[in-house]
C-alpha cells in the first residue's frame, strides 16, 4: 500500500514539475553545437534539436538542408527559471555564435543555418532586445550585430539520429566543430567574454 501511495504522489508531481519549466528556442548554424552550449548549463532539462521559422509541416532533414523549405536548424531548451535565467540562456547564446553574419555560422552556409533568438513571450522579447543592446556596447569587434529576434513559431524536432549528437559521435563532432573553425572564431569574436 505504501508503494501505491508512493507512486501515485509521483505521478501527481509530474504535471506540476513539467508546468514549472520554460521554454527557449534558438537558432546558432549546427543545432548539434547548440545541443553542446546549452545542456552544459544547470537549470537546463532538455536540449532538443529541430527545425524552426520555415513553410514546410514536419520537415525532414534533407529538405532543411537544400534551404528551400525556409526552416532554420535550431534548438528547443527546456529550463527550470528558479535555476537559470532566460537572460543567462540568451548570454550562452551570443558567446556561442557569430552574430556577424545572417546566412552562415564558421563553415556552414545557407538559410538553414542563419541565427536567431525566437521569443515566446513578450518578457522573452524584451529580455532578448536588452541583451542585444547590451552584446551591441560589449562587442570588441567592428562589424554590427545582425542577428535577428523574431516570434517563435512551430518548432519540429529533428530525426533521432541528430539528437545528442555530440555525445553520440564525440570524434566525429570534434573533428566538424575543429575542423569548422567554430571555436576559433568565437574566441577571436567574444575573446574574455568566453572564458
Amino acid at each position: 500500500m505504501k508503494r501505491l501511495i508512493l507512486a501515485a504522489a509521483f505521478l501527481l508531481a509530474l504535471p506540476a514539475q513539467a508546468q514549472s519549466l520554460s521554454t527557449a528556442t534558438f537558432s546558432m548554424g549546427c543545432f548539434w553545437c547548440g545541443e553542446e552550449a546549452f545542456e552544459k548549463v544547470p537549470g537546463v532539462v532538455s536540449v532538443t534539436s529541430g527545425y524552426t521559422d520555415g513553410r514546410v509541416q514536419n520537415p525532414s532533414y534533407e529538405q532543411v538542408s537544400s534551404g528551400l523549405t525556409g526552416h532554420a536548424e535550431a534548438v528547443e531548451v527546456k529550463f527550470d527559471p528558479s535555476k537559470v535565467t532566460y537572460e543567462q540562456l540568451l548570454d550562452v547564446f551570443w558567446l556561442n555564435h557569430d552574430p556577424t553574419t545572417i546566412n552562415r555560422q564558421f563553415c556552414d552556409s545557407g538559410n538553414q543555418y542563419r541565427p536567431g533568438i525566437y521569443w515566446h513571450d513578450d518578457a522573452q522579447r524584451k529580455a532578448a532586445e536588452a541583451s542585444k543592446a547590451k552584446y551591441e556596447k560589449l562587442k570588441a569587434f567592428k562589424e554590427p550585430i545582425v542577428t535577428p529576434i523574431v516570434k517563435a513559431s512551430q518548432f519540429w524536432p529533428a530525426e533521432d539520429y541528430h539528437q545528442d549528437y555530440y555525445k553520440k559521435n564525440p570524434v566525429r563532432y570534434k573533428f566538424y566543430s575543429n575542423g569548422c573553425g567554430r571555436y576559433a572564431r568565437l574566441d577571436e569574436l567574444w575573446g574574455k567574454l568566453r572564458k
